[in-house]
């Protein structure tokens, strides 16, 4: 079992073995923010701080029998409680999220995570309900508002979905463009399906254009710094030389857009045809941006 999964059942044990599903979420990122390395990552959402990975994995442990799932709330099956488990570390957090916030009840919750880390609070739909005017207008000017045209490239490898996510809030983008031949990844959170979703809650636009991407098979044993750039010649030579009305379609989509994003795995921009997509877009196209990769 994931450690990060031992921490949710010692969580649920923690509270009786039983949580509404919207109390979990924030005792969970309480105890995140506490650990001296987060277990899990958060997103603004529409109800405040919010993580895909941790729903995904309390799904997961509803199918093995271990949590049952009474779609408000998640209640730890018997003989699964072991917070021994845990690290001597994460028992000490565990024992301060107890005594510091369980007397809260939801909307407690809710209201003290929005005051003390109003930025996961920017997209919540019941910010209203438990916020003062002036507490809501604090946690509107956490929004990212740098609005200059740019066109940027980020690569997902060694981020979490809500790592990645928030790296594009926080640098205001309003579309993400996935130029990966396949929208399919094995990394949880970068398949189409749930990165679309994903974006969409949080006021970004996905649009997935596999005709700017690579074959796989065409990304296999790349070994030197000459088998990328074999690879990159290649690829202009022939998708990007093809594929120029298409770009130009897309450069329309980008400065509509302001601020968008061509995304695909690998970190390092250099080693991926990312860059080389966003170069295209502004020597093809009238696309008028600097491209800045994250």
């Amino acid at each position: 079992m994931f450690y990060r999964k031992r921490i949710a059942i010692a969580l649920l044990a923690s509270f009786d073995g039983e949580l509404e599903k919207l109390r979990f979420q924030k005792l969970l990122f309480l105890f995140t923010q506490i650990q001296s390395r987060a277990s899990y990552h958060f997103i603004p959402y529409k109800y405040g701080c919010y993580s895909f990975q941790a729903n995904a994995d309390m799904i997961a442990m509803t199918k093995t029998g271990m949590i049952d799932d009474t779609h408000s709330s998640w209640i730890l099956k018997s003989g699964q409680h072991s917070d021994e488990a845990l690290t001597k570390e994460d028992r000490i957090v565990l024992n301060r999220i107890e005594h510091d916030f369980g007397t809260m009840d939801t909307s407690e919750l809710v209201r003290y995570t929005y005051l003390h880390f109003p930025f996961y609070a920017i997209n919540s739909l019941i910010a209203h309900q438990v916020l003062s005017k002036t507490e809501i207008a604090e946690i509107s000017s956490q929004r990212p508002r740098d609005a200059t045209a740019a066109l940027f490239t980020i690569g997902y490898e060694g981020r979490s979905l809500e790592e990645f996510v928030n790296i594009l809030i926080a640098h205001n983008i309003k579309m993400l463009c996935d130029v990966r031949k396949n929208a399919f990844s094995m990394k949880y959170g970068f398949s189409k399906g749930t990165l679309q979703i994903a974006c969409d809650n949080v006021g970004i636009d996905y649009i997935h254009i596999p005709d700017l991407g690579i074959v796989s098979s065409d990304r296999k044993n790349l070994v030197t710094k000459a088998d990328y750039e074999n690879l990159f010649a290649r690829y202009g030579q022939t998708v990007l030389r093809d594929t120029v009305p298409l770009q130009k379609e897309l450069a329309l989509k980008v400065q509509s857009a302001g601020r968008a994003a061509l995304m695909c795995f690998e970190a390092d921009p250099s080693m991926c045809h990312r860059s080389h997509c966003a170069s295209a877009l502004v020597a093809n196209t009238q696309l008028n941006m600097p491209v800045v990769h994250l």
